[in-house]
């Protein structure tokens, strides 16, 4: 009997963990959601063979990834796109489309070697593009168990994004609708937050946002409040 773990604070992610249980039965399966559970005392009881990422928002201790087999998704063609903020730096970046890598997890970020890629659309808002991922996700973790995929070096112009700022919402200045709806959408996930625009006295947050069918307007709901 195989051991995995899965390590995700997403609630979206709790489905794909089923799912995998079912699909591997006859192995041993771990969820972690939280990152006071996720350290070595917990790890050297369960003892992985393998610990999947789909989703982490802190920074893996050197303590575990040189002692575990750990294999983190990330939403780019790597090595183009290391970093933060993969989802809204490459719809910023006008991206319909990009890959999502599986790699190792080690010292630097997003250097690891890669076990595979697969393509994923961009279209929606980001809770769509992070629902549609997770399926995606689910498939590549079913190749790797199966077929006992091993890691290679990276190839490519290394392209690094930065992790972006709640301050990166504000569109007040962008005068293009498609941009503006870009923005929206790409923060309209929760724990994220909302795109916006300000006054001096109010703040006005968007989501849910879409064109009518003259492609020149944009309805969205706005949450409004004073600063």
């Amino acid at each position: 009997m195989l051991r995995y773990i899965f390590l995700s604070e997403k609630s979206w992610h709790k489905d794909l963990f089923k799912k995998l249980q079912e699909s591997f039965e006859n192995d041993s399966w771990l969820l972690i959601d939280s990152k006071e559970d996720f350290n070595l005392e917990t790890l050297e009881k369960f003892k992985p063979n393998k610990i999947f990422i789909p989703h982490w928002s802190h920074i893996i201790p050197k303590g575990i990834y040189e002692q575990y087999e750990c294999i983190v998704f990330h939403m780019t063609d790597l090595p183009y796109g290391r970093g933060g903020s993969p989802l809204q730096n490459l719809i910023v970046r006008g991206h319909k489309s990009t890959k999502i890598s599986a790699l190792r997890v080690e010292q630097g970020l997003d250097t690891g070697n890669i076990y595979l890629k697969e393509p994923l659309d961009l279209s929606g808002t980001a809770t769509e593009i992070f629902l549609r991922a997770s399926e995606i996700i689910g498939k590549m973790i079913f190749d790797i168990i199966k077929n006992k995929s091993i890691a290679i070096p990276q190839v490519g112009e290394v392209v690094e994004f930065k992790r972006r700022k709640r301050e990166e919402g504000n569109f007040t200045n962008i005068i293009d609708l498609d941009k503006i709806y870009d923005y929206i959408r790409m923060l309209d996930c929760d724990g994220y937050p909302k795109a916006f625009i300000e006054t001096d006295t109010m703040k006005f947050e968007f989501d849910n946002a879409g064109f009518d069918e003259t492609g020149k307007i944009i309805n969205a709901n706005v949450r409004i409040f004073k600063k």
